[in-house]
């Protein structure tokens, strides 16, 4: 029997869980305010998710998807993303849609059932978060070929978790973008969590990164708690697809540090005793030991650092609190131009018995 095929999946890591570097670092990596910036996002991103999910407790949001442990992901594919491009964000990827331009506020008003935290300031063209797992990458493939046509040198960058990869939307999707040598990048966030379904689980398969291989595009893996690694890969799958040279599939390893959502109790199918395993990997502790070893940080700056994101984030929730909710219209504003009357009659009945006073947001 001959060889048909063979394939080979590659893995990136940069910084090992001590902090240590494992190879020479890219070029970006060498200058210490850029390091200092990744920190800076990812400890944004901790705060804000601490803050909102204290928030959703005390019945200020409602339910409310934790990136924690997770950060590097985010940040790592957002730092490396130009602005033109375009990102596909699943429900869990605040980390990189507060790096893209989203406001803290747009997202509490976002989780706190406001359709106008959808409406982005700045990042226009970036899709809203989408909660049915992997219909984005669909999206992003469509916009990937609409950049191609249009020869615009830009890239449709979509991230979604390790249980996207067993639905069809993502087969096809990737498929597809094969074929047209699309401008795109997927990023499987492998927290090796589906909610409540482990990976080991969901696929057979020894990677995620390989299910690319069916496509016809380059498929690896990096890790997914080193933010250097992460910029660095997606980097330079984005100059690929910029290039014309197609499609990739990146798997970044992580872990789901906290419950699925704030609706979800982790501890009735997870080990305590892995998890607390799991914290020594994390990539905050990772990314400051290293920027530690290179005297370029130090308690004192991390202290300054965590009030400071922290003020952020209150005054963000200050100004979310104030915003005065929705009229009762808001439900039917954008349905049709013209409301067919049983949508009238409904409206009707939503004003009549809509609150006449206080904060839906509090």
């Amino acid at each position: 029997m001959s060889t048909a095929a063979t394939f080979h999946i590659g893995y990136t890591q940069y910084l090992g869980p001590d902090g240590e570097a494992v190879q020479a670092l890219p070029a970006f990596a060498r200058d210490p305010a850029v390091l200092i910036s990744l920190c800076r996002a990812m400890v944004l991103t901790r705060a804000f998710d601490t803050k909102a999910v204290a928030l959703q407790r005390t019945g200020k949001l409602g339910t409310f998807a934790s990136s924690l442990g997770q950060e590097a992901v985010g940040v790592g594919v957002a730092s490396a993303m130009q602005p033109d491009d375009v990102l596909f964000p699943s429900y869990r990827d605040h980390a990189a849609q507060l790096l893209r331009g989203v406001t803290m506020v747009e997202s509490l008003l976002y989780w706190g059932g406001d359709e106008r935290g959808s409406d982005f300031g700045v990042p226009r063209n970036d899709f809203p978060n989408c909660v049915p797992i992997a219909t984005q990458i669909c999206h992003a493939a469509g916009a990937a070929y609409a950049f191609m046509l249009r020869h615009e040198p830009r890239v449709a960058v979509a991230i979604f978790g390790d249980g996207a990869t067993s639905k069809g939307d993502f087969y096809e999707a990737m498929n597809m973008a094969g074929a047209w040598q699309a401008p795109l990048v997927l990023v499987v966030n492998n927290n090796e969590w589906a909610i409540s379904v482990p990976r080991s689980h969901q696929s057979a398969a020894q990677t995620l990164a390989q299910k690319a291989i069916a496509a016809g595009i380059d498929g690896l893996q990096v890790d997914g708690n080193d933010v250097i690694a992460v910029h660095e890969v997606v980097h330079a799958a984005l100059a690929k697809a910029r290039r014309g040279d197609g499609p990739t599939l990146i798997e970044a390893l992580s872990y789901r540090l906290g419950d699925h959502t704030t609706a979800d109790d982790a501890t009735r199918y997870r080990d305590s005793e892995v998890i607390s395993k799991r914290w020594e990997y994390e990539p905050l502790l990772r990314l400051r030991t290293f920027m530690m070893r290179l005297n370029v940080w130090d308690k004192a700056r991390d202290e300054q650092l965590g009030k400071a994101c922290h003020a952020q984030v209150e005054q963000a929730v200050d100004a979310y609190l104030a915003i005065p909710p929705p009229g009762a219209s808001a439900m039917f504003d954008h349905l049709y131009e013209t409301l067919p009357p049983a949508m009238r009659e409904q409206l009707a009945m939503a004003e009549r018995f809509a609150p006449v006073a206080g904060n839906g947001n509090g």
